[in-house]
């Protein structure tokens, strides 16, 4: 196997496509934090930056895939990723893991000491996350927090302190991903319950967790909110909201409890264009003040 190939079978593992959700988030915190810093900065720190959450994302997605891949081989949607289709040997996966949590940890050792003493906590709950369906339904909500620190820890690599308004961005991450992830668990409900496992979906069916989803979402915007007038942004930023906003709604208005055929479209197009462009005006709107 060339290298070639075998970069992309672990990409492919990883899913590195959707970093698209959360690393948009990490950049606006970073840009946020030079705004907000009283010492230079300098670029190679934004690349320390992205490694880091580069490397943190590999080990979680790869040891999600790795604890659950005995479930993944039972599950027809998923019986054909990388391990249980033998693409990558479990051995492999858990290596891949290892290494990429080492590296997390080192490249925060080059940022700042904060963000170092800090890494194994967020290593903890990133990785923690992939455990959480086999006892409690409040999955979903651990998955927004483990996203939810890529804003607050692209702040702090900056500026060693931490604000409220990042904060409210990490909130704001939180619910967003807590809904789109209630919307793509309608996939497995069967399945879940057949497992045993733990959902908010095998809890509430597909109806009440569509509505949850619409009340973590509902908390994004008013988060939104909330930080448009924290930071006493302007157009851009209310103009990025908007269409964020409009995003999520579109969502809801094609994911029904008897037709979720385009949950795909709803979880990663929708939510990967929704990070894309209310990042870019907020950077504008932090950028021109």
């Amino acid at each position: 196997m060339t290298k070639e190939s075998k970069v992309k079978k672990y990409l492919s593992l990883v899913k590195f496509s959707h970093t698209i959700f959360a690393m948009p988030f990490a950049v606006t915190g970073f840009v946020l934090g030079l705004k907000n810093s009283s010492e230079p900065v300098h670029w190679s720190l934004f690349l320390l930056v992205v490694l880091a959450m580069i490397f943190a994302r590999n080990a979680a997605m790869a040891f999600n895939r790795w604890a659950d891949r005995d479930l993944d081989k039972l599950n027809p949607r998923t019986a054909l990723r990388e391990i249980p289709a033998g693409i990558v040997s479990p051995g492999s996966a858990l290596f891949f893991v290892v290494l990429n949590s080492l590296l997390f940890i080192a490249t925060t050792f080059f940022i700042n000491q904060l963000t170092f003493f800090l890494s194994p906590i967020a290593l903890l709950v990133i990785l923690g996350y992939s455990l959480t369906k086999k006892f409690t339904s409040l999955c979903h909500f651990i998955l927004g927090i483990g996203l939810s620190l890529a804003p607050i820890g692209a702040y702090l690599a900056v500026t060693g302190a931490f604000d409220l308004l990042p904060i409210f961005y990490s909130i704001l991450v939180l619910f967003w991903v807590s809904g789109f992830d209630l919307l793509y668990a309608l996939q497995d409900e069967e399945f879940d319950q057949s497992m045993n496992l733990k959902s908010m979906v095998v809890n509430l069916g597909k109806s009440g967790a569509i509505k949850l989803s619409v009340i973590t979402h509902t908390v994004s915007i008013i988060m939104i909110v909330l930080i448009g007038f924290k930071g006493d942004f302007g157009l851009w930023y209310w103009l990025g909201s908007f269409i964020f906003a409009g995003l999520l709604a579109y969502q809801h208005m094609i994911i029904k409890p008897n037709d979720i055929s385009r949950i795909n479209l709803a979880f990663a197009t929708t939510n990967g264009i929704a990070s894309i462009v209310f990042a870019i005006f907020n950077i504008t709107e932090i950028l021109i003040r």
